[in-house]
């Protein structure tokens, strides 16, 4: 399907579901997290403000976690084939650096001048494989470019293409031999999704499936990507609902005289304002895939917890007594009127 075939909202939600179509050829009972993956995909978070006629917004990045073997690589693999997207996977590694990543210059003998040399941070989708198997020092490379789709390296800085999407995987902190992700790298991360095994019946079919016989369609290209992108920002969303996130969010602050006991006990930093953005624009792309041109409270809900629970900071206690951020943000949620 080409783009500038695409003219209707229906004609979205056809493409959304052929995209879903051909990963599930691959990815094998997790149709919940493709959802998901995707709405991070067709999101429109604005992230800066707008530059003569560019309108600064573009896709939610992804944080997968989960432990190795889940597919989570291959999933992001099956999106970018899918969609015909430039695609790079960066392995991270203990001792990786920072112009791995992001690029250097290089001086050239034949010229006597310097050149810059681009890194693989210059695709459209981006895999960080393993962040945090690199020090935080090199997690760092990526702040620039996830926040404000460029990259700078020496004096000069380059914008990078849009759509730019970064998807990263890591495995629990409790493994050994990671390094816990800076809470400013978490901020910039529009979701965090937690990848668990398939069901019994899902493993038997992968073990049917044959792999390396399946083939992935092309059926969209970037194009369709921005373009679906301006349909969501599209969606209609009432003050109601506005302020029903800003509740949600300030609820999971213990600086507040009526915080909720497990916030009080268990939280040391709530949800920043940026996830309040976050929140609504992943609320309006959740609405567009049901169906509607309108944002309802059980959008907010169905995906507030992807956006707000690797945000939290959990005290000393919380940790000790294996407390989650997810069970946090569930009585948040729990107890949070609904417009």
């Amino acid at each position: 399907m080409q783009v500038q075939q695409l003219e209707t909202k229906e004609q979205a939600w056809e493409l959304i579901n052929s995209i879903e179509e051909q990963i599930r050829k691959v990815i094998v009972g997790q149709d919940d997290l493709i959802r998901r993956i995707l709405i991070g995909l067709f999101g429109r978070i604005p992230y800066s403000f707008k530059r003569g006629e560019e309108e600064k917004a573009g896709s939610g990045h992804i944080l997968l976690e989960g432990v190795p073997g889940l597919a989570k690589t291959l999933l992001v693999s099956a999106i970018s084939n899918t969609i015909s997207a430039r695609f790079q996977r960066i392995q991270f590694t203990p001792d990786m650096l920072p112009a791995d990543i992001l690029g250097t210059r290089i001086f050239d003998s034949k010229t006597g001048e310097f050149r810059t040399e681009k890194g693989p941070i210059f695709a459209n989708i981006v895999l960080a494989d393993e962040i945090n198997r690199a020090p935080q020092k090199t997690q760092s490379a990526l702040l620039e470019a996830m926040q404000e789709r460029q990259v700078t390296i020496g004096e000069s800085t380059y914008p990078l293409e849009d759509p730019f999407w970064v998807l990263a995987t890591q495995n629990p902190v409790e493994q050994e031999g990671v390094f816990s992700l800076p809470e400013a790298q978490l901020d910039r991360f529009c979701m965090m999704v937690r990848v668990n095994y398939p069901s019994p019946e899902s493993e038997f079919q992968m073990l049917l499936a044959r792999l390396e016989k399946t083939q992935l369609e092309t059926v969209a290209d970037p194009g369709a990507v921005l373009w679906i992108r301006q349909l969501v920002g599209q969606v209609y969303v009432d003050d109601k609902v506005r302020r029903y996130i800003v509740a949600l969010g300030q609820a999971t602050r213990n600086t507040r005289a009526d915080a909720l006991p497990i916030v009080k006990e268990m939280v040391q930093h709530g949800a920043s304002p940026r996830s309040y953005q976050h929140l609504l624009a992943m609320s309006r792309t959740t609405a567009f895939f049901r169906g509607r041109d309108y944002v309802l409270p059980s959008d907010v809900k169905f995906i507030a917890t992807d956006c707000l629970h690797h945000r939290l900071v959990r005290t000393i206690r919380a940790e000790v007594e294996n407390v989650a951020t997810d069970e946090i943000v569930a009585e948040v949620l729990r107890h949070t009127p609904i417009p």
